[in-house]
């Protein structure tokens, strides 16, 4: 080959190298029978966030994604900041599964006192979908509102969520509040039907509005405690004459607690799965390394392995644990509308419903050689929040000290 040959080639790999460095990286095989993602997406957090494919900014020392990622739609991204790390068909509107329990909670939860005490009818189980995921609520038995809680937020229960839609006013009114709710927080992809995320015609979210969900449910240490919960006990049937029996049930977060051939996830501390025919597997989890907190959500993966939403969810958190701080971010969480005006919404959040909450029972580390377990910090006062002008400069919205680490005690076993 000429010299001049060569140096062409070499000027016209130079000239390509920044192009091939910054276009978006594809985290899984090329799959033409699965479907496809809209050309235009929203564009909310960033334009990026609206392009269909995978979108990482590459660059020296930043770690490749991993390539066992099927999901059709997912997210990682910086809990605290809300700078996204990385994401693939983040604004695709897809049926979201339980994880719409999220924002059932998130709406919910400042509303009603957890002592708060309801006799459940049968109206208020009437309209749970067949094929449900249950906790075991009964007819004609009394449950606390801190009671059917833990049934929504460890075993996914339908039948939790239709009983305190009811409390709250009905299931209309509680679509309703959901919906302006999600308009609130921004998470302008999501359309509420059925609070419990039960398949219904029109019923969508996005990867994106998911995590901005739950960046806000853990603005709430009623929520914070809810959803890092590994297992409680819910109140059986009370029989005349006798102790009303109780039963153990568990969260069925899979990185939390284990189970099933799934590992639980170092420093993982919530938030909510999901599963349903249209939706597939879906799951939004947070956790804590070395001080930093990442958000993530997976959406409705192809992959054959067993639980893939749960290990395609722990390696993006590898990765974005790996290249926090190393990344330029491709967009942004972005705060809710309130904070941008100035309003003030956040004083109810902030302290939940004003009682005492218990810090939840740790899920253990696995793997750990020291035995530590990992919880949520739900003690210690309110959340500080920056005043709206500072949204505005910094795009930040801390949280509270997320994660705290502590030796399991006699109540972890």
């Amino acid at each position: 080959m000429s010299a001049l040959k060569k140096t062409a080639l070499t000027v016209t790999a130079a000239a390509l190298l920044p192009a091939l460095t910054a276009a978006p990286a594809s985290a899984a095989p090329k799959d033409d029978t699965q479907p496809k993602p809209p050309a235009l997406m929203s564009t909310v957090g960033g334009k990026a966030l609206g392009r269909p494919g995978t979108q990482v900014n590459l660059a020296p020392g930043v770690p490749v994604l991993p390539k066992e990622v099927t999901g059709r739609s997912w997210i990682v991204a910086d809990a605290e900041t809300g700078d996204v790390l990385a994401s693939h068909n983040a604004h695709w509107r897809l049926p979201p599964a339980s994880t719409l329990k999220m924002l059932f909670a998130d709406t919910l939860l400042p509303r009603l006192p957890r002592t708060q005490t309801h006799l459940v009818t049968q109206k208020d189980l009437a309209k749970v979908g067949e094929g449900s995921s249950l906790v075991g609520v009964k007819e004609k038995q009394s449950y606390t509102v801190h009671d059917l809680w833990l049934g929504v937020f460890l075993r996914s229960g339908n039948d939790a969520v239709h009983v305190l839609s009811e409390i709250n006013g009905g299931i209309k009114k509680t679509v309703k509040e959901m919906n302006d709710r999600a308009d609130e927080l921004q998470a302008l992809d999501t359309h509420v039907v059925s609070p419990d995320g039960y398949d219904a015609e029109g019923q969508v979210s996005s990867a994106y509005d998911l995590t901005l969900i739950a960046r806000s449910g853990m603005q709430n240490k009623d929520f914070r405690e809810y959803c890092s919960t590994p297992r409680a006990k819910f109140p059986g049937e009370l029989k005349p004459g006798k102790k009303r029996e109780v039963f153990e049930i568990q969260n069925t977060n899979r990185l939390l607690t284990g189970d099933y051939g799934i590992t639980p996830y170092k420093g993982i501390a919530g938030v909510k799965n999901g599963s349903t025919t249209h939706a597939g597997a879906t799951f939004t989890g947070v956790a804590e390394r070395n001080g930093k907190v990442l958000l993530v959500t997976v959406m409705n993966p192809s992959a054959k392995e067993s639980h893939a939403v749960y290990k395609e969810a722990a390696r993006l958190l590898d990765w974005g644990f790996s290249a926090a701080g190393k990344v330029r971010p491709v967009g942004e969480l972005v705060p809710p509308k309130s904070a941008r005006t100035g309003t003030d919404t956040t004083k109810q959040i902030e302290t939940g419903n004003g009682e005492a909450t218990k810090a939840p029972v740790a899920a253990s580390q696995a793997g750990g050689g020291d035995g530590v377990g990992i919880a949520l910090a739900v003690a210690g006062g309110v959340l500080v929040l920056l005043a709206g002008a500072v949204y505005l400069v910094n795009r930040r919205w801390p949280l509270p000290d997320l994660v705290r680490r502590r030796r399991p005690g006699p109540e972890d076993a």
